[in-house]
C-alpha cells in the first residue's frame, strides 16, 4: 500500500499525539484536518495572526476586485497565507470569494458597509491577539465612522498605485461617514464631491485600501502588546455613551428600551428633546 505526503503527515501527527499526549494538539494548525490531511475552517477555529506590511496589504486591496468586503477580506487573508504564520497554509484554504456579497452595503442594499463587515469576518477567525480582538473591531469601526476617508496623502496614493489625477477627477474629496452604513458613507461623499453613486469606483477602491491599511496597523499594534482598549477611538463617542446610560444592556432608565450598540446614535436618532 502506498500513501501520499498528506496521508503520511496525518499518520505522523497521529503517532506523535498518541505518544506525547493530546495536549500537543493545542494549536489551531490541525484543528479541522481530515484523515487525508485536508484543512477546512470550522466554526470556532482560530488561526494565528502575524504582523503584516500595511501598505502592501492596502495595495493588494486596491488592486483586488469584487467589491469592498471582498477587497479587505481577501487582501488580508492572502497576505497571511503568504506569511510566516504557523497557519499560513490554513489561511490559503479559505474561500475569500464568499466575501463578495458585501458590496454596496450587502448586495447593493446600502446597509452595513462591506469594509467593516470584512473587519468582523476577519477578526472573528483570528486567534487571541493579546486579548485585543474586540478592541481591534471597536477601533476599526469607530475609525470608519469618524475619519475623513479615503486616505489621499501623496504617500498613500503612490503606495497603492493610484495617481493624483484620480484624486482630483474621481475622488474629488474625502468625507466622514458618521455611520457604519454604506448609505451614510456614500451619501456624505456624494454631497461633498458632487459625484453620483455610479461614479464611486475609485473612491470606494481607495476606501477599502484605507481600511485594510488601518486594520493591519491595529492588528500589528495589538500583536506587539499595545492595549488598544485604552484608545479613545476604540470606545463609542461621548454621545453614544450618553445614550447607553439610559438604553443599557442589563438596566435601563424608566421605560427606555434596552439596546446593544456602540455605533453612532445621533446619525439617525436626533434625541428626545428636539
Amino acid at each position: 500500500m502506498t500513501i501520499n505526503r498528506r496521508q503520511a503527515l496525518t499518520k505522523i501527527i497521529g503517532i506523535s499525539t498518541a505518544a506525547a499526549g493530546a495536549t500537543l494538539m493545542g494549536t489551531s494548525a490541525f484543528a479541522a484536518t481530515d484523515a487525508d490531511g485536508n484543512y477546512k475552517l470550522e466554526l470556532g477555529d482560530k488561526l494565528k495572526y502575524v504582523p503584516l506590511d500595511a501598505m502592501a496589504t492596502a495595495k493588494l486591496a486596491y488592486e483586488t476586485g469584487g467589491g469592498c468586503m471582498h477587497q479587505v477580506f481577501h487582501s488580508i487573508i492572502a497576505m497571511l497565507a503568504a506569511s510566516d504564520s504557523v497557519d499560513a497554509a490554513n489561511f490559503a484554504t479559505i474561500p475569500t470569494a464568499l466575501a463578495g456579497y458585501g458590496w454596496a452595503g450587502i448586495v447593493g442594499q446600502g446597509t452595513v458597509c462591506g469594509n467593516v463587515n470584512a473587519t468582523g469576518m476577519l477578526v472573528n477567525i483570528l486567534d487571541d491577539i493579546n486579548g485585543q480582538n474586540s478592541a481591534v473591531i471597536g477601533a476599526a469601526f469607530r475609525y470608519y465612522e469618524n475619519t475623513e476617508l479615503p486616505l489621499s496623502s501623496d504617500a498613500f496614493v503612490a503606495g497603492i498605485g493610484s495617481t493624483a489625477e484620480k484624486t482630483t477627477d474621481e475622488v474629488v474629496t474625502s468625507s466622514v461617514a458618521n455611520s457604519i452604513l454604506c448609505h451614510s458613507s456614500i451619501s456624505n461623499w456624494s454631497k461633498a464631491s458632487g459625484k453620483m453613486f455610479s461614479e464611486k469606483g475609485e473612491r470606494c477602491k481607495r476606501l477599502s485600501a484605507s481600511i485594510a491599511f488601518h486594520l493591519v496597523e491595529l492588528l500589528n499594534r495589538a500583536h506587539g502588546g499595545e492595549d488598544l482598549s485604552l484608545l479613545p477611538e476604540a470606545k463609542p463617542s461621548a454621545e453614544a455613551q450618553a445614550c447607553q446610560s439610559c438604553h443599557g444592556v442589563s438596566e435601563t432608565m424608566g421605560s427606555a428600551a434596552s439596546v446593544k450598540a456602540d455605533m453612532e446614535c445621533t446619525t439617525c436618532h436626533t434625541g428626545h428633546f428636539n
